[in-house]
């Protein structure tokens, strides 16, 4: 039988992926009650980092631990990926001797051809395409906080990047009305927008994405990979930030998100990621929740 992989959040379906977040509150719970669960005894997590990560790295190492297995660091330069080993054959090999593999690259394709090959679950931890695992963090939070998300009004603020993508994927999945705002030169992939038709409106300005939304999200101007176009997005999303005069367009009971690490006084203002609407540390910390109930659906 083929494995299951996790490369977007179309890989599973919709009841599947509202199971996942039910099992994240429920692990969220057991965690913090102190009981043991280690169904993932003897198992074994290939962590595949060519872009690195504070979060996506500390949030799967400590869930194969906290669950009884073990995960290994693998940087571009402890793999032959790193002296031009094709993926395929690296896939082949390291499929052959761990249980699972997470992949933290820069093209997509990279990480389908990989899974392509593989023999066991393949997990998307970020792409320049999408950032699945983020967004079943993302969700977690906000049902945690609000309750069902479905039919709720969500904001996107920013670049049309691999968040927003994955944004615009997961309103289709849980059944949301998604309006972002870009930039014209930085809006999202023409063929994610065909993909989500009719839960995804692009808006011109901000103010208006923003007007009586539910949840508020944004990210960095400028991603790994991007410094040299620094100075030239500062300019072109100066506009996009989310501030207090912005957030007093949502309703009161707004909650804001950002993924994290979060460059304040340019995409969000201080006051803002620091304030009562913030959920950004219980969004962070439930990567490792949901994350866990990702493996253990893949895994068992």
């Amino acid at each position: 039988m083929a494995p299951r992989h996790f490369l977007t959040l179309l890989d599973l379906s919709k009841d599947e992926l509202q199971t996942l977040i039910a099992r994240a509150t429920e692990l969220k719970a057991m965690q913090h009650a102190g009981t043991r669960y280690e169904p993932f005894k003897n198992k074994v997590l290939a962590m595949v980092f060519e872009k690195s990560s504070t979060r996506t790295r500390v949030s799967f190492e400590s869930a194969m631990i906290q669950c009884g297995g073990s995960a290994i660091f693998l940087s571009p330069r402890d793999t032959q990926l790193g002296r031009g080993e094709p993926i395929e054959d690296t896939a082949r090999v390291l499929s052959s001797m761990v249980d699972c593999v997470m992949v933290r690259t820069y093209a997509h394709e990279t990480l389908e051809r990989f899974a392509k090959y593989s023999k066991v679950p393949v997990i998307n931890a970020l792409t320049d395409l999408c950032h699945p695992c983020q967004l079943l963090a993302d969700i977690q939070t906000y049902i945690e906080h609000r309750g069902d998300i479905q039919g709720k009004k969500v904001a996107w603020i920013g670049d049309g990047n691999n968040m927003c993508h994955s944004y615009m994927m997961a309103a289709r999945q849980f059944d949301f009305s998604l309006n972002v705002a870009t930039p014209k030169e930085y809006q999202p992939h023409a063929e994610i927008i065909s993909r989500v038709e009719g839960y995804v409106t692009l808006c011109p300005e901000p103010a208006q994405a923003i007007a009586d939304a539910d949840l508020v999200s944004t990210d960095v101007w400028a991603s790994m990979g991007q410094e040299e176009e620094q100075a030239k997005r500062v300019q072109a999303f100066k506009p996009y930030q989310v501030n207090k005069r912005l957030m007093s367009l949502a309703k009161p009971d707004v909650l804001f998100m950002h993924c994290l690490p979060a460059h304040r006084g340019e995409e969000v203002c201080a006051e803002v990621i620091d304030g009562v609407q913030s959920v950004v540390w219980e969004q962070a910390e439930n990567r490792l929740h949901s994350q866990k109930a990702l493996l253990e659906f893949l895994l068992t």
